[in-house]
């Protein structure tokens, strides 16, 4: 059926079916989830971006506060100092005195990035001197300042604590010739407040290139802050200053703050910025997940904090369990198309399953439409009460009307019967599978009445049908006559058979009879041919010449092979007549015993005898002994002419089951002359080079045909001979 006429048989039942959707359902199912995977995941990556770059933002402030603070505790220890110009009665503390304040601030173990503390005192050109003498006389020693130069207002450092090597050579340092110190200078004076310098080179470090920075605390004559700037310039005295180098600064504001949080910190002066701190070097460092900048005002100088988080594997840890999860979500995706893709795939073999049911119904159902109608055998479908349904055109000729007049009509009401009842239940068998069989009489319209072979079988009607079986009417009235025919002649062949078998055995007993009378009525001539010749020999020899000796003896040799010749018919017909008498025989001991005989009666020949073992079959045992007596006999005649003779007796599997052989190598015959071998006084030899009389093979093929066996023969001359033949098996029998 075409493909096309395929489609013309679905209904739109099964138009509904088709499979196309429920793939494109599955490609929608595989898409729709990658998308809400994709879309959750994606959200939930940047909700969690976010919330690290919150937190990445909250330590920048942690940290920038950390400075302000670090800052304000250098502040502090700077204003203690400032305190003590007021709590002195002389213009300034004493060396002695400052140096007790230093170290009970304990400053080089509590503010690591402090340098020192020290003091620098304002004096104009003209005072210079007289500061200088004035510091002599006070023990302290000659003050030198430097760098030297003639300039407008010096700046001196006069104190410096604690007393290292570096700090007491910045002592007479001049920090009003410095641009940057003197600008921090003027603006803490100007504001009364602490200032910061900008980036500067601290006289400590000498040589060595590091970041430094002076937080200057103006120290007012008589104390307190004057309150304008015009006083202030005025009432100056000095400076409390603290120098501080960066990176120790920035590494004591974090204390044991520990941040993976690397950040560079700017000097900010217009459009300028010089770097003052950085934790980190661009080339050393992955490329971070966030960056983070904030200026911020730290006395009086303007500071920009450029931060970098570690790499977004560090700075955000919890994105690779959103990755997991994305894993997760993308095989739960392909697992979801897995399970649509295989329903849609059970979905269209049920498709193709249905469309194939479908036509397989749909031909049954023209199959059983074709069989119903062109069917020879009348066929009715029976409702439940027994109606006809639905007639063929065969019940319809049968019966004599039309299918519409049968349709509605009782199917009983077909028959002769005295009372109506169903066909299921008529008389007549019914199997294991509810098939009724039954004969019965049927009423033809306007005919005789004829005989109908009934067969009932329930069959199941489609849904809503009130289908309960199939029957098939068959008219067998001719059949039937022609069975009481065949009985009336089997009746008269058993007769007539039997009659035969009388006649046969008569037959049989007269043919027994004929042949012993035969028997013996030619033995007395021949004895007496024999007797008379043996006489004629022994008392009238010599009146005898040669010749006359010699046709005496010609004749009493004849009448010996006559006798012989009777004797072996005699045999011959002994087999053919006598009751098999059927029993489990060993032919291998039998040809063992055989073989024995025939060694007994040549013990000079040496013969090669190979037999084997176990081979038994059913059959008359006397029988069997004669047909290996002469086969093994000829066998053993036909192979006294070789050094080499070997005679092999065995079995093997042939083309209809086990054949028995016996096989020789000694003379031989041509195959041309096979046909002849088993016919009486046929032979292939001269009686002068193997004796014999032609009924040995003719006894051996009776012997076997009578146990139902065949044998056949293979021979070549000069090389021997087989034969082969078929003996029931003890499994045959049983």
């Amino acid at each position: 059926m075409s493909s096309d006429a395929a489609r013309d048989v679905r209904g739109p039942e099964l138009a509904e079916l088709s499979p196309r959707r429920g793939y494109l359902l599955a490609l929608i199912v595989l898409v729709g989830s990658l998308v809400l995977v994709f879309s959750a995941w994606r959200a939930a990556r940047e909700r969690e971006l976010r919330a690290a770059e919150a937190e990445f933002i909250a330590k920048t402030a942690e940290i920038t506060e950390l400075l302000r603070q670090g800052m304000t505790r250098y502040e502090l220890v700077a204003r203690g100092g400032a305190s003590m110009f007021a709590s002195v009665t002389r213009p300034r503390p004493t060396p002695m005195q400052w140096q007790g304040y230093v170290d009970g601030m304990d400053i080089q173990r509590r503010f690591p990035g402090m340098v020192g503390l020290g003091f620098a005192e304002f004096v104009s050109a003209m005072r210079l001197p007289e500061l200088q003498v004035e510091w002599r006389q006070a023990g302290h020693g000659m003050l030198e300042v430097w760098p030297r130069g003639q300039r407008r207002d010096y700046s001196p450092i006069l104190l410096l604590e604690p007393k290292t090597p570096a700090n007491v050579g910045a002592i007479g340092f001049d920090m009003y010739s410095e641009p940057v110190r003197r600008v921090a200078m003027d603006q803490a004076v100007a504001s009364g407040n602490a200032t910061l310098s900008g980036p500067v080179h601290l006289i400590q470090d000498g040589p060595l290139r590091n970041t430094g920075l002076l937080l200057y605390l103006p120290v007012y004559r008589g104390g307190g802050r004057p309150g304008t700037v015009t006083t202030r310039r005025t009432e100056i005295q000095g400076w409390v200053y603290a120098p501080l180098r960066m990176e120790g600064f920035v590494r004591n504001a974090m204390g044991a703050v520990r941040s993976d949080t690397a950040f560079r910190i700017y000097d900010v002066a217009g459009s300028e910025s010089r770097l003052l701190f950085a934790s980190y070097t661009p080339a050393e460092r992955p490329p971070p997940a966030f960056r983070h900048a904030t200026t911020f005002e730290l006395y009086g100088r303007r500071w920009r904090a450029e931060f970098e988080s570690p790499p977004l594997a560090v700075a955000a840890p919890r994105l690779q369990g959103l990755q997991n999860l994305l894993a997760l979500g993308l095989f739960s995706s392909l697992l979801l198309y897995a399970i649509a893709w295989m329903l849609a795939r059970t979905e269209a073999q049920a498709y193709r399953i249905a469309v194939r049911m479908t036509e397989d119904f749909r031909r049954s159902e023209q199959r059983f439409r074709s069989a119903m109608r062109y069917s020879a055998i009348g066929k009715a479908l029976l409702d439940s009460e027994g109606h006809i349904v639905e007639a063929n055109p065969a019940l319809s000729t049968i019966v004599g009307l039309t299918p519409e007049a049968l349709a509605g009509m009782r199917f009983d009401a077909l028959f002769e019967s005295d009372e109506p009842e169903m066909i299921a239940h008529a008389r007549g068998t019914t199997d294991a599978l509810g098939v009724h069989r039954a004969t019965r009489r049927l009423h033809r319209e306007g005919g005789e009445p004829r005989q109908a072979q009934l067969t009932y079988a329930p069959v199941p009607g489609n849904v809503g049908q009130d289908i309960a079986g199939l029957v098939q009417v068959e008219d067998v009235t001719e059949r039937l006559r022609a069975e009481a025919r065949v009985h009336a002649l089997n009746r008269t062949l058993e007769a007539r058979v039997a009659l035969r078998t009388r006649e046969l055995s008569q037959a049989n007993q007269e043919l027994e009879a004929f042949a012993y009378s035969v028997s013996h009525d030619l033995r007395a001539p021949l004895r007496a041919i024999d007797g008379f010749s043996r006489i004629l020999l022994e008392r009238h020899c010599a009146g005898m010449d040669d010749t006359g000796r010699s046709y005496l003896v010609r004749v009493r040799r004849a009448a010996g092979r006559m006798g012989e010749l009777i004797d072996a018919l005699l045999k011959m017909s002994r087999v053919s007549r006598g009751e098999l008498r059927l029993e489990r025989v060993d032919l291998s001991r039998m040809a063992t015993e055989v073989v024995e005989e025939l060694k007994v009666g040549d013990p000079k020949r040496q013969v090669d005898v190979r037999i084997e073992s176990d081979l038994f079959v059913i059959g008359d045992a006397a029988l069997l002994r004669n047909l290996l007596g002469n086969l093994l006999g000829n066998a053993w005649k036909f192979t006294r002419d070789r050094l080499d003779a070997c005679i092999e007796f065995g079995m093997a599997m042939g083309e209809f089951g086990p054949e028995y052989f016996v096989r020789d190598n000694g003379a031989g015959f041509s195959q041309d002359y096979v046909d002849k071998l088993f016919r009486p006084f046929q032979r292939l030899h001269h009686n002068e080079d193997f004796a014999g009389h032609g009924i040995g093979l003719a006894s051996v093929k009776r012997i076997v045909e009578r146990h139902g066996g065949s044998i056949r023969a293979e021979g070549e001359v000069g090389r021997g001979a087989t034969f082969w033949f078929t003996l029931p098996r003890e499994k045959l029998v049983e």
